[in-house]
């Protein structure tokens, strides 16, 4: 049995009451977005596609707002107003900068964010009790760059010095001394670079490769996290200055990046819609609690390795959950 049938199966005629279905087929839901990605990148349509497992089927029984994607920073304050005001049933919204406009904008809509740290961002009380109306995934940002650290100079033994991109407006002081003094408890030098928008990353790359780092971590953030284009243009930009890097997302190695470590963004967005369905059934937002990746993944390219003409140490390779050969 295929997963769609077997999830509709449990999730659906076997387990939903009659009179719950009817109601499902009766009513049309509004949903609204305000995200910086594309309507046509994997992760919108795979949001889709788990949506319609649990009965909520755009052109059905679900209509999408216009104009909630490809917002660009600028655009928020015009944006998230027009949002409200079509009076959507949920808002799906991130990061934590345009979920905190939609925020101001309305205290009562639910809103279902994806943000690297929502706690410390102040946009929760608790993962637990969220106690407003936001919930969403928070991705253990701070930890995992430290885990993507560990990596990159594992990746390129004997280096004395890599760089880290940061995010000029989002990764707190506090989060790169810790980066650095974990770099030097393994011997190697770390300089952080801040970037203040996607047109400081081609300059901060120069940056790096002036200071004589060996390799490149790009921090949690989703100025980094480009899809589509954007997404090649950032690998172009490394493989201009053969620099092993490391990127927040594995989807990024296998648009050609050399490494990537985190949750798989495809199933991160799947993790959303099922928050987004819980909500449209009737759940009230400040007892839906965040929830954070459960599953991480080390893709790592060896045909961007051979480009670079890097060798990656075997013992990573081993370690790796996929390979790109």
């Amino acid at each position: 049995m295929k997963r769609r049938e077997f999830i509709t199966l449990i999730g659906g005629a076997a387990a939903w009451p009659l009179a719950a279905r009817a109601q499902q087929a009766r009513r049309t839901y509004r949903l609204g977005f305000m995200v910086p990605a594309s309507r046509d990148v994997p992760a919108i349509a795979a949001f889709f596609d788990e949506l319609q497992l649990f009965g909520f089927v755009e052109g059905q029984n679900v209509e999408v707002i216009e104009g909630g994607f490809d917002v660009r920073n600028d655009q928020l304050s015009a944006k998230a107003p027009a949002v409200v005001a079509a009076a959507p049933d949920v808002i799906v919204a991130g990061p934590d900068n345009y979920a905190r406009t939609l925020q101001r904008a309305t205290q009562t809509i639910p809103i279902v964010t994806l943000t690297e740290d929502i706690v410390a961002e102040g946009l929760v009380t608790s993962l637990a009790r969220p106690r407003g109306n936001i919930t969403g995934i928070s991705l253990l940002s701070p930890e995992l760059d430290g885990k993507r650290q560990d990596i990159l100079i594992d990746a390129v033994p004997g280096a004395r010095r890599i760089a880290a991109l940061a995010d000029a407006s989002a990764t707190p002081p506090r989060h790169i001394e810790g980066l650095r003094q974990a770099a030097l408890a393994r011997s190697v030098e770390l300089s952080v670079i801040k970037v203040a928008d996607d047109k400081g990353i081609a300059p901060a790359l120069d940056v790096a490769k002036a200071a004589d780092a060996a390799a490149i971590n790009f921090l949690a953030t989703p100025l980094f996290a480009a899809a589509g284009s954007r997404m090649r243009a950032l690998i172009e930009q490394v493989a201009r200055l053969q620099l092993p890097a490391i990127y927040q997302w594995p989807e990024t190695a296998d648009a050609g990046g050399l490494i990537g470590y985190g949750p798989s963004f495809v199933q991160v967005y799947r993790q959303r819609a099922r928050i987004v369905a819980r909500l449209l059934r009737g759940a009230k937002c400040a007892d839906v609690p965040v929830e954070q990746p459960t599953h991480f993944e080390l893709t790592i390219n060896l045909k961007t390795a051979k480009a670079l003409g890097h060798e990656v140490p075997a013992n990573l390779v081993l370690r790796a959950d996929k390979l790109i050969e």
